[in-house]
């Protein structure tokens, strides 16, 4: 594994940990964000592994991603999709500011828990086979 895909990996377990902190404190739209900055971390892991490439936008991450590990049969489908629906959790926290385009408390911890699921897939399947 390359020194950088081990560095993406380990930010996005102290993300979910930080997610873990802002679920406690009632802060639900910064963990459903945080879950999907920890997916998009691992998301670059995985492709930068695969191509030498780091994309930073987060369109080119989530574009890669998908393109190199459409074919993986190792890879949950729904996981895979998580990415894209976590993404409006990022979009609205960074851009909505009325209350109604918060996540509840439950979507909140829900998005958390399927981030530590796509965490720890992506992690494992990171390395070549």
């Amino acid at each position: 594994m390359k020194p950088e895909t081990a560095e993406f990996i380990a930010y996005a377990i102290k993300l979910l940990g930080d997610a873990d902190k802002m679920l406690d404190a009632g802060l639900d739209d910064h963990a459903a964000r945080t879950a999907y900055l920890a997916c998009f971390h691992v998301a670059r892991a995985y492709t930068f592994e695969r191509n030498g490439r780091n994309a930073k936008t987060h369109g080119g991450v989530q574009t890669e991603f998908f393109r190199l590990s459409k074919d993986d049969d190792r890879s949950d489908p729904e996981l895979r999709a998580f990415l894209t629906t976590a993404y409006h959790y990022k979009s609205s926290s960074d851009y909505q500011t009325a209350p109604e385009d918060n996540p509840s408390p439950e979507e909140a911890r829900e998005a958390v828990e399927i981030a530590r699921r796509f965490v720890a897939q992506f992690a494992l399947l990171t390395p070549l086979p």
